[in-house]
């Protein structure tokens, strides 16, 4: 057992200091600890206090010299100060003097290539049992020759933060210090910040020192030739079920990168939506809520101390963290081969864009910018109808540079291994949310399959002037008027005022944020017809 000094972590006087402790004991700890409660099944359940999701707004970014040049400063990239975060720092430090602290010492990225290395130190042991089960786990003869990290996480949830005393927005933080190469957590019990922390340091190191293209998406692959498919996608578009397909091996959930020899998971574990689990439908996810995961903001029963899935009370984000071999046909090594398929999935709740269409190079690399699918009328208080959603990269907030630079890197990609992409609505058909209805799922994984076997090829393509995208005339499985948007309405006129109004939210959204890109990817996006 490798035991650790304050000093070897930097910290004044932590009462004690747990290292590297197996599930088991961690779940002890935050039994013993009052963090949670053991569900039926044996999963700690654990409630994130007024944080129940991301907090965009209190994540920043230390400017220093030597990024100042790299990163895409703005809403999502905001500076501060070194001053502010070593002083913050700091604080959280003197905190935890006198508390136990719980160390992981964890790996992100699956090919040891080009793995860094994080060490996490938690004030709570269920978010380092969280963490322990969501990056890649060492052998024990990595562990034993870890040495120093690349990388530091503090995390400290019950420290809130003074914003006037410390600069800061809110009691939270989230600060990502490149140069220090240390990472600082504080006021939020939201076990996701962590993670995507993680993913926001990779998705900078991966592109600027190890020209691996960082991709917020999941991936599974062919079991027989290893040839891999990558699925973007928001909430809400499908990434988690279309990629969970029982004859091929799932990769990951969430977090990629792709380099020369194929594609890695940057994980070692997945953090599913609960709401409204079922056993059915998510049969993987549903059966990995067991001992060793951590359950967040799920109502319990405290009698039977079964969960109650379609229970929002808290939040519509409730989540499970669990070790990707809790998944039965995982490929567990984390790797793939390169991706013969790129697909790009959007929820289109005006009910005019395609089904499936293909993209060539430049139009590939104007939908990984755009990142587009919707919010729907009713999920938020004031939204009458759907609502665009333009996020850079498909995971804007965890992307710090240009989104420039990762599409020229995508551009790469497709033209040296002549990658095909595909973009897949899941959204409406027939007429806008309200009017018309869902695309099919039986008919969403029909396109997919066809893409993923090469068999969408083998039929004719028309070009839809408008969306300026290359429709396929028959997919099998799948009605072909469906194939056609404008053929499922009604009302023609309609279709064509709404797929108006879509396509001029495409442009002007592509002007105000992506001007400086080239023509040529600029001429590959939706052209309005009768503006």
């Amino acid at each position: 057992m490798i035991k650790y000094t304050p000093a070897d972590l930097g910290l004044g006087n932590p009462s004690e200091i747990h290292a590297n402790l197996n599930p088991p004991q961690l779940v002890e700890a935050a039994i013993r600890r009052g963090e949670g409660k053991l569900s039926d099944k044996g999963a700690v359940v654990v409630t994130t206090g007024k944080y129940t999701g991301r907090s965009p707004d209190d994540k920043f970014i230390v400017d220093t010299p030597g990024v100042h040049d790299k990163i895409d400063w703005g809403d999502v990239n905001r500076p501060v100060s070194r001053e502010i975060f070593d002083a913050l720092t700091a604080r959280v430090k003197a905190y935890l003097d006198g508390k136990e602290v719980f160390v992981f010492d964890g790996l992100a990225g699956a090919d040891r290539k080009y793995t860094r290395k994080f060490r996490v130190i938690n004030e709570l042991a269920s978010q380092n049992l969280f963490i322990h089960q969501l990056l890649v786990r060492p052998t024990a003869e990595e562990l034993q020759n870890y040495g120093e990290p690349d990388y530091t996480i503090l995390c400290a949830p019950g420290f809130k933060c003074d914003p006037e005393r410390d600069g800061v927005h809110s009691e939270a933080a989230i600060i990502i210090d490149y140069e220090a190469h240390y990472i600082l957590i504080a006021g939020s019990g939201y076990a996701g910040e962590i993670k995507k922390s993680v993913f926001s340091t990779m998705n900078y190191v991966m592109a600027v020192e190890e020209n691996v293209l960082p991709m917020h998406s999941s991936a599974n692959m062919d079991p027989e030739t290893g040839e891999s498919a990558v699925f973007f996608g928001l909430s809400g578009t499908g990434k988690t079920t279309l990629s969970a397909d029982a004859s091929r091996k799932l990769i990951g959930d969430d977090e990629h990168g792709w380099s020369d020899n194929g594609i890695f998971n940057f994980e070692g574990g997945c953090y599913a939506k609960c709401i409204n689990l079922d056993p059915e439908a998510e049969p993987e996810i549903y059966n990995a809520v067991r001992f060793g995961s951590v359950v967040e903001n799920v109502i319990m029963d405290e009698e039977t101390r079964q969960l109650d899935y379609a229970d929002a009370t808290l939040t519509e984000n409730t989540r499970v963290a669990y070790p990707v071999d809790y998944i039965s046909n995982a490929a567990l090594e984390g790797t793939g081969g390169i991706p013969k398929v790129v697909i790009f999935l959007t929820a289109d709740a005006f009910g005019v864009l395609p089904p499936v269409s293909r993209l060539n190079r430049e139009a590939a690399m104007y939908h990984f910018v755009t990142g587009f699918t919707s919010k729907l009328a009713g999920t938020e208080r004031g939204i009458k109808e759907p609502v665009p959603t333009f996020s850079t990269l498909f995971g804007q907030p965890f992307m710090p540079l240009d989104p420039g630079v990762y599409a020229d890197m995508l551009g790469e990609k497709l033209d040296q291994y002549h990658t095909k992409v595909y973009l897949i609505n899941t959204g409406w058909s027939g007429g806008s949310y309200g009017t018309g209805s869902r695309i099919k799922l039986k008919y969403t994984r029909a396109m997919v399959t066809a893409a993923l076997n090469g068999s969408i090829e083998d039929t004719e393509f028309v070009h839809n002037e408008r969306f300026n995208l290359e429709v396929p005339k028959s997919v099998e499985g799948v009605p072909s008027e469906i194939l056609d948007p404008r053929s499922t309405w009604e009302d023609k006129a309609a279709y064509d005022q709404t797929a108006d109004k879509l396509a001029g939210m495409f442009m002007d959204n592509f002007e105000a944020k992506y001007s400086h890109m080239p023509e040529s990817v600029k001429n590959a996006g939706p052209k309005p017809q009768n503006l």
